[in-house]
């Protein structure tokens, strides 16, 4: 079905976006879990997976694009493959994220009142084992970062959020790895975009090993990405 919602501004195309990389064992329950009745379209883009998750992900309805490999670089290529008009809702593919949250999630964005929403994993209920405490306080960190550079605070930096597509591509994104959430996060406040974080539940992931918190090496480099992009953003680059 091809979904599309009324709103004051004109009917929007709601299309999920899902970059992977080595899913197979989760992506189809968790895109099972998608209101098709609010998603006109699943963007699952792959970053080379050698598990058969393209396949898996294909069986489930959804359009599979080739991404390569970085996780900015997935999202950003699925976003530009959605209609110009679309609402994007970014979520992981390991099945932690509640995809029963999507109408929630743009609930916002429907009715005018906010440009940007994202979910808070912190701020909902967690299921045991679902989010080390490294990922807590570094996302409490961060958002309190923010806050004090530019005024706005979160309290996680979820890849579960939604956008309008115009609104992302006037944003200038850059961070084509693990930096792209903050980044997005942080330029949403300083181009003075409407932010909304609201509360979700969260999961354990379904299938795999995390490719950041289930290894402490990746986990070490990817807190350098995050610190590096905040500084970079809240630095010479904070009056772009």
């Amino acid at each position: 079905m091809n979904a599309a919602i009324a709103t004051g501004r004109a009917a929007a195309p709601v299309v999920l976006v899902v970059p992977t990389f080595n899913e197979c064992d989760a992506i189809g329950a968790a895109l099972a879990e998608v209101p098709r009745e609010v998603v006109g379209r699943i963007i699952v883009a792959d970053g080379g997976s050698t598990d058969g998750t393209a396949q898996a992900a294909a069986a489930a309805g959804a359009e599979v694009l080739a991404a390569g490999r970085g996780y900015g670089r997935a999202c950003w290529l699925g976003a530009l493959a959605a209609a110009p008009d679309a609402i994007l809702v970014f979520m992981d593919g390991d099945g932690s994220d509640r995809a029963t949250y999507i109408p929630r999630l743009i609930a916002p964005l429907l009715a005018d009142t906010h440009d940007f929403v994202i979910a808070s994993r912190v701020r909902g209920t967690r299921e045991p084992g679902s989010m080390g405490l490294h990922q807590i306080v570094l996302g409490l960190l961060i958002g309190w970062l923010i806050q004090l550079r530019f005024g706005t605070r979160y309290s996680d930096m979820c890849a579960f959020r939604a956008i309008r597509r115009d609104r992302l591509l006037q944003l200038g994104m850059r961070e084509m790895t693990y930096g792209w959430n903050l980044e997005m996060q942080i330029k949403a406040v300083r181009r003075g975009l409407r932010v909304l974080e609201i509360p979700v539940d969260y999961g354990r992931r379904r299938g795999g090993t995390s490719k950041v918190s289930g290894n402490l090496g990746t986990s070490i480099r990817v807190g350098w990405r995050l610190i590096g992009t905040f500084i970079r953003l809240a630095g010479r680059e904070s009056r772009d």
